[in-house]
């Protein structure tokens, strides 16, 4: 047994059984794939998969069984790659952070620039992902740290610490009917279409329940991952947008007007998750700390429980 046979079989789940592109992800033959489970089938004395015309389908009762326990052998795996790399190097190595689109545009530049400088021999991945995605990045390892608004405060494998609180904004074209109005309402908003982002991003639960609370229904014919198309669209005069107020820059938006949405929206609060018990490099724990000074390397050691 090997922890090339067991990757073999947490690919071949994670790929809908499909042998080729497992092998196109692991560098191996078809063959080699095939080739690799039969032996792991011999040696283990079990049947992991049913198989039809020599096509993997499923996984057996036995399969079934198998897979938390290679799951949780790769995950210590990678533990111990980390941890190793953390002795042999203090601030030198790898940091991957996955984040939305209006965290990496608007809300970490400065931070990274920083970071960067004080460690040039960290080499930064920065992934844009949707919330679910971070948190598949972060269970699997592959992430070091993740940061969103929505949905990663929900994941039991994760443990967040509070980064910002903001509001939204509503933008339109300056001479929008709906700045006529001292103070903006919800029914206004529902008079005109409305641009906003995609569900589950940005602060959009929110925007929805602030809606339904009160019994409204607003027309959103546009939705997008993020607010550079919204603010494209809302430019070509198709609605008014609900935006994070940090994606709006007066400098370079002078085609829109903003007003704080503050009266109308619940704040937000965007968050970095780490995974529970994983270990870390210290200079991802530096990261955290810039973010959120009020956590040391101690303190968030302790909130992961390494």
């Amino acid at each position: 047994m090997n922890f090339q046979q067991l990757k073999i079989v947490r690919e071949a789940v994670k790929l809908n059984y499909n042998l080729t592109e497992v092998g196109k992800v692991l560098f191996i033959s078809q063959s080699g794939v095939s080739k690799s489970l039969t032996e792991l089938e011999n040696e283990l004395g079990i049947e992991i998969f049913n198989r039809s015309k020599n096509r993997l389908i499923g996984l057996t009762s036995e399969g079934e069984a198998l897979i938390p326990i290679i799951s949780k052998i790769l995950s210590e795996t990678q533990h111990l790659n980390t941890l190793s790399s953390q002795m042999a190097s203090k601030s030198k190595g790898n940091l991957f952070l996955a984040t939305t689109h209006a965290q990496a545009r608007y809300a970490l530049p400065e931070a990274i620039k920083n970071f960067v400088i004080d460690y040039p021999d960290v080499h930064f991945t920065l992934h844009e992902s949707s919330p679910l995605e971070i948190c598949e990045l972060l269970k699997s390892g592959e992430a070091d740290i993740g940061i969103a608004t929505e949905g990663v405060h929900l994941n039991d494998a994760l443990v967040t610490i509070p980064w910002y609180g903001w509001y939204h904004s509503i933008i339109a074209k300056p001479d929008h009917p709906i700045f006529e109005s001292e103070v903006i309402t919800l029914e206004q908003l529902c008079q005109f279409p409305i641009i906003t982002y995609h569900s589950g991003l940005t602060g959009r639960s929110r925007v929805d329940k602030a809606f339904s609370d009160q019994g409204l229904y607003p027309d959103i014919p546009i939705t997008a991952l993020d607010a550079d198309i919204i603010k494209t669209y809302v430019e070509l005069g198709l609605g008014i947008g609900i935006v994070a107020s940090m994606s709006f820059d007066p400098v370079r938006d002078t085609n829109l007007k903003s007003v704080s949405a503050a009266h109308l929206f619940e704040k937000n609060v965007t968050k970095i998750a780490l995974r529970k018990n994983h270990y870390l490099r210290p200079y991802v724990y530096d990261f955290v700390s810039r973010l959120s000074p009020s956590y040391n390397t101690a303190s968030i050691k302790n909130l992961i429980g390494v």
